[in-house]
This record gives structure tokens, C-alpha cells and sequence, in this order.
């Protein structure tokens, strides 16, 4: 329990004097605060099919225009810029658990153990998972935000379980780890207590990484058309906007405020990303 307060005394001393990290923090922190202040001041009924007069360019009624489908575009993105968040932070939440669990345990107690964590971890990095992505949004016909990020996540745990992996195996050689088993400590005891502390940086990075790679292949279905068909979303305002040909009708308002905000959750996560692997790795930050 001391190594882990440590631990996270450190992580924090070294994020509250990290500009990148608060840069990245802070676009997201729009975002959210569009998410959680906009319903105060705007009509989440709008972003409805059917609710208002369509095609209309922005104005003093409708800051953001309006859409063919009788859709208010500022109402569509005060709901759909929370769901495309929840789908990607759940889904790189579960895909990061369950590689950290899988990796760590592969590593720590090898053997069997790991030979088939890793043969399953490998077989799975084969398959392409957008091929995979595909198949399930086509067979299922009607994706929940909550199932796509189960399917994605499901997708998702190989990279941050090779990578735990490869962090454990190294840590299990320390000093300090063969004091504590000669100590009479157990290894679950061990695991929790000493290797899994030390591993936080590295797991807040990949979970960083994870949730932009779920949010990048949230919305690459959703701009196919796979997507949640009842719900708004990001993916889906740019998947009619494209089907609706607003491109072409020059109609700006109707993809350009979408695709600005997915602009500045993919830079904010990008900027904590880098500010992570900084912490995670020292080297990187003294060369920076």
C-alpha cells in the first residue's frame, strides 16, 4: 500500500507541472463542459428528426443551421459529442483491463500461463479488426453506443496486454520483487502490491491510446452507416451529412462543426498521450 501511495504522489507532482498534460486536459475539458452546460441552454429535443424547418444556414434561431432531416446541428452535437466520448472511454477502459490483467498475469507467472496468453494474444493481432467490426455491425443490423464499444473493446486489449507484458517481465526481476517472495510474501500479494503500482503510467498511457483508437473505429463504422442508427453521434451527423450530399449542396454547417470537434478530442488525447509517455518514459521527456 506505501508503494502505491508513492506512486501515485509521484505521478501527480509530475502532472501538475506538465503543461502538456493540462493543454490536453483542457480541450477536453470544452468538450465536456459543452456536454454537461448545453442542455441549460439548448433544446436537446432539436436533435430529433422532424423538429425544425430543414436546410436552414445558421442563424440567430439556429446558431449552427439545421439539417435535411429536420435536425437542429447545435442540438445534435451537445447529445452526440457526449456519446461518442462514453463509447470511446468505455471502450478503451475495458480494453485496457483487460490487456493490463491478461499481460500481467502472463508475465508474472510464465510457463503455461503465458504460452497461451500469448499464442491467443498473437492469433488475435492476425485478424483485422475493422474486417471483424464489419461483419458483427452487419450481422447485428442495429448497434447500441454501449455494443460497439464491446465489440471494440473486445478488439482492442493486444497491443496494452503485449505491452504490460513485456514491462512485467522486467519487473519481476528487481531486487526488491525476489526480497519480497523471499519475505514469504504470496504471489498474488506481490502482483498487487509491488509490480502493478509501478505499472500506472504505463497503463493511463495505453488507456489514452486505446480510448483514441476506439473513438477512430467508432467512427469509422458510423460513417459507413453501421453505427447507431436512433441515436446522435459524431459519426453519424457526418454519415448524413454524406448521404444527404451536403458536401456537394454546400452546406458547411451541417459536417464542418462535427468534424471541428472530433478535431479537438483527437488533439487533446494526442497531447495527454504524449505527456504520459513522458512520465512513463524519462529518456523521452529529457530528449524533448
Amino acid at each position: 500500500m506505501l508503494r502505491l501511495v508513492t506512486a501515485l504522489r509521484h505521478a501527480w507532482r509530475f502532472l501538475a507541472n506538465n503543461p502538456k498534460l493540462f493543454a490536453g486536459a483542457a480541450l477536453l475539458s470544452s468538450l465536456l463542459f459543452i456536454s454537461i452546460i448545453g442542455p441549460l441552454f439548448v433544446d436537446i429535443q432539436l436533435a430529433q428528426p422532424l423538429s425544425v424547418v430543414p436546410n436552414k444556414p445558421p442563424s440567430s434561431e439556429h446558431w449552427l443551421g439545421t439539417d435535411s432531416g429536420g435536425r437542429e446541428i447545435l442540438a445534435v452535437l451537445v447529445v452526440g459529442t457526449p456519446q461518442t466520448l462514453r463509447m470511446g472511454l468505455l471502450a478503451g477502459f475495458l480494453g485496457v483491463a483487460i490487456g493490463v490483467l491478461l499481460g500481467a498475469v502472463a508475465a508474472f507467472f510464465r510457463r503455461m500461463t503465458d504460452r497461451v496468453i500469448s499464442g491467443v494474444t498473437d492469433t488475435m493481432l492476425t485478424i483485422p479488426p475493422l474486417a471483424v467490426l464489419l461483419v458483427i455491425a452487419v450481422t447485428v443490423h442495429s448497434l447500441s453506443v454501449e455494443l460497439m464499444a464491446l465489440i471494440i473493446a473486445a478488439l482492442s486489449w493486444m497491443n496494452p496486454a503485449r505491452t504490460i507484458r513485456a514491462q512485467v517481465l522486467s519487473l519481476r526481476e528487481l531486487p526488491y520483487i525476489h526480497m519480497a517472495r523471499l519475505s514469504g510474501a504470496s504471489d498474488l500479494r506481490i502482483l498487487v502490491q509491488e509490480i502493478l503500482p509501478n505499472l500506472l503510467p504505463l497503463t493511463f498511457a495505453n488507456f489514452v491510446g486505446a480510448t483514441s483508437g476506439a473513438v477512430l473505429a467508432g467512427i469509422g463504422l458510423e460513417v459507413l452507416g453501421l453505427g447507431p442508427q436512433d441515436t446522435p453521434t459524431l459519426g453519424m451527423t457526418i454519415y448524413w451529412a454524406l448521404l444527404y450530399a451536403a458536401f456537394s449542396r454546400g452546406m458547411w454547417w451541417w459536417w464542418a462543426p462535427p468534424i471541428a470537434v472530433l478535431i479537438i478530442l483527437f488533439v487533446g488525447l494526442f497531447i495527454i498521450s504524449v505527456a504520459l509517455d513522458e512520465f512513463a518514459n524519462p529518456r523521452l521527456g529529457r530528449r524533448i
